[in-house]
């Protein structure tokens, strides 16, 4: 049985032995480089409001194209992993590792039909500051299992908002990284992912999620719920426990039916640890469920809560 005392040990490994690599990846932005990205970043904010504002669907795509082209120019600055991007808050997320090895960028595309596509990719860092970008290409609607372990090539798609890291003394580091998903226009889709690295290749999932006792291990958990109803889904430092809704139908005779599937006022959890995260279910928590951070099921609406961490 863990004691709070090797609980409070494993936070301090969580963030204190991270590895210092890319600490030493970039030098300073120079001037003229900052006041180049900075038009830059004007035109890919006019882009990136422009694809969540115009009604037509061809014209959302028109712009995301000029977005991820204009995107992609910006970031072939030198030196620009430093840039912050800060304008593009309202639609898009810039999460960067704490020892500043990589950051992975998402956003999404909504479409008339109440479905969303997601983009993606990860800047690593490097000495000499040239770029060198891993493109992830949302597959999500094509798995059949949403256990799967994938690659870049086909990714489960989600707007991540919030990173953990995960190390340990001498084993490779991962990242748990919670996102949203949106779904259709009758449920809305939460993540709780992992991302790894081995050679080239973002690996996403990891057979480290516990379900219930004496049942196999998850990769990756998936939280669907009615659209009208909002989930919290968090990292609370404190106790080091990723903490969730837990999510019922209100109706008894649709159980498995997830569009009738809403937050009952419990909540569950999932403490790390580097070999497994264990679920604890009916966490009782100090503050009021009000107070916990929250992401809605409209983007447009929760743009400011995804730079606040209020998900």
């Amino acid at each position: 049985m863990r004691t709070i005392f090797s609980n409070f040990i494993f936070v301090l490994i969580i963030f204190l032995h991270l590895p210092l690599v890319g600490l030493r990846a970039q030098t300073a932005l120079t001037a003229a480089n900052i006041d180049k990205l900075n038009l830059l970043q004007d035109s890919l904010s006019a882009y990136s409001d422009s694809t969540v504002s115009v009604k037509d669907d061809v014209d959302r795509m028109a712009y995301n194209t000029m977005f991820v082209k204009k995107l992609i120019g910006a970031l072939k600055t030198p030196h620009s992993f430093q840039y912050q991007f800060d304008s593009l808050v309202n639609n898009v997320s810039i999460l960067t590792a704490p020892n500043q090895s990589f950051r992975i960028i998402t956003w999404s595309v909504p479409f008339t039909d109440g479905t969303y596509k997601f983009y993606g990719t990860i800047q690593m860092a490097t000495k000499d500051g040239s770029l060198k970008l891993i493109p992830l290409n949302d597959d999500g609607k094509n798995f059949s299992d949403d256990n799967l372990i994938t690659n870049q090539k086909r990714w489960y798609g989600a707007r991540y908002y919030e990173m953990i890291p995960v190390t340990y003394p001498g084993k490779n580091p991962y990242y748990i990284l919670l996102g949203w998903k949106g779904n259709d226009e009758k449920t809305t889709k939460k993540v709780i992912e992992v991302l790894s690295f081995e050679k080239e290749d973002a690996v996403f999932g990891k057979n480290i999620f516990e379900v219930k006792k004496k049942a196999a291990n998850k990769n990756r958990i998936v939280f669907e719920y009615n659209k009208q109803n909002s989930m919290t889904l968090t990292f609370d430092k404190q106790v080091n426990m990723i903490v969730f809704d837990h999510l019922a139908p209100y109706e008894a005779n649709m159980e498995g039916n997830a569009a009738y599937y809403v937050s009952d006022s419990s909540f569950d959890g999932y403490t790390i640890s580097y070999q497994r995260l264990y679920l604890k279910e009916n966490v009782e928590l100090r503050n009021d469920a009000s107070s916990l951070d929250e992401l809605y099921s409209t983007p447009r609406k929760a743009t400011t809560l995804f730079q606040k961490g209020r998900h």
